[in-house]
């Protein structure tokens, strides 16, 4: 039985969880000093001694655990995460029908009603994150419910929680079949090779699939493509496939070059014909410069915190100069996909560092659509600062 154990809240954070809040933060919790073990279920109580919450105590980011139910009779068992599971597929139902994309997100978080876990659906296999120690310790629940209702060729795991909040080495191997790595999941009728067996990383972003599909129906015909911090390529692809003249794709990570090609590869595309550079993304800003190269097309995502030898960048502070390396090799009417997935900030900060970079640059740009995560990232539409990913459209008009 997890043992459970009352928590205060002080009375300017009571508000917020009332109103469904659902990150349970350090310094709204008077007795914080009371936690000791991680996957303990906390009842969240006023100053009277009042039911506030119920959820869960796990170490992740900036909170201390999670809220899962505001009825206090709720009890946190296997028919608890029965009917958070069950719901999220059912709301991915149309996402199962579609032979035209077989990889997509079918658990969000605190999206769909239990923070600090996902699930990701790829082709038959599922993959489970983990985010930290405390919902870890109640996999059990999170395994048998799936055992009971869904069909699979095999599940996996990622434990995102080590010290750093970062990924944990292991054989990420949970049940079923194990995968004949990679495996080749659509999405929107475009192939990318995954492995869900190697490392943190599976080859794919699943959150910026509506924006791989707006590169290549919208923004690719006739153009050359230059696709940054490009990981595995998928936008590269995406580009290729949407009639790219070509596409030039640039990662410092070595193994982005056999990625790469992989990826062009399961998609019929000779990559002979594309450039594949493993170089320092800035470094690369400096070349392009230097031999007067220009794009059509840019695409911008870089990943929140970066270190190379020379470099830091950190997108919070850097995407202005970023972004400005970037307009310097954009041609005229030119587009540059600028993108983000760094939670610390919102959309009209972003936009700000877009002014800045363009008044910076001397030029002037108007924005042609902005997204954020497809909707199997389900987020709470009352703080949107779970939806983190942002991403502009931006055309270079001088």
């Amino acid at each position: 039985m997890t043992k459970t154990i009352d928590l205060q809240v002080n009375a300017k954070n009571i508000a917020d969880l009332k109103k469904g809040y659902p990150l349970i933060l350090k310094e709204a919790i008077i007795n914080a000093h009371a936690l000791t073990e991680e996957g303990t279920i906390i009842r969240l109580v006023d100053r009277d001694r009042r039911f506030v919450a119920k959820g869960y105590y796990g170490n992740q980011n900036k909170g201390i655990g999670w809220v899962l139910t505001h009825k206090e009779e709720e009890a946190i068992d296997f028919d608890f995460f029965e009917s958070k599971i069950a719901k999220a597929l059912e709301r991915r139902e149309a996402l199962f029908a579609d032979p035209d994309t077989t990889a997509y997100r079918v658990f969000n978080g605190e999206g769909d009603g239990i923070g600090g876990l996902t699930i990701d659906y790829f082709d038959g296999f599922y993959m489970v994150s983990w985010y930290s120690q405390g919902i870890y310790s109640l996999k059990h629940h999170v395994y048998s419910v799936l055992e009971k209702i869904v069909e699979y060729k095999g599940i996996y795991e990622k434990q995102r929680f080590d010290t750093k909040g970062e990924y944990i080495e292991q054989d990420d191997f949970v049940r079923g079949e194990q995968g004949d790595f990679p495996i080749i999941v659509k999405e929107n009728g475009m192939n990318f090779a995954v492995n869900l067996n190697d490392g943190a990383m599976t080859g794919i972003f699943l959150d910026q699939r509506d924006m791989r599909q707006a590169v290549r129906d919208n923004y690719s015909a006739g153009k050359n493509v230059l696709n940054t911090f490009s990981y595995t390529g998928a936008f590269s692809v995406a580009a290729a496939l949407g009639g790219a003249v070509k596409t030039t794709s640039v990662d410092v990570a070595k193994r982005s070059l056999a990625k790469t090609i992989e990826q062009f590869s399961v998609n019929g595309i000779d990559y002979e014909q594309q450039d594949i550079k493993v170089m320092d993304v800035f470094e690369y800003f400096r070349y392009a410069k230097r031999k007067e190269l220009k794009f059509d097309l840019v695409i911008l995502d870089p990943p929140s915190f970066a270190r190379t030898k020379k470099y830091t960048f950190s997108s919070a502070k850097d995407y202005p100069a970023l972004l400005k390396d970037a307009i310097a090799i954009t041609e005229k009417n030119g587009v540059i996909v600028a993108s983000t997935n760094n939670a610390s900030f919102g959309m009209k900060k972003f936009k700000t560092f877009i002014e800045e970079a363009f008044k910076d640059a001397g030029s002037s740009f108007k924005i042609l659509e902005e997204s954020s995560l497809p909707r199997d990232f389900r987020t709470n539409r009352d703080f949107p600062e779970f939806n983190y990913l942002k991403v502009v459209v931006i055309q270079k008009l001088k």
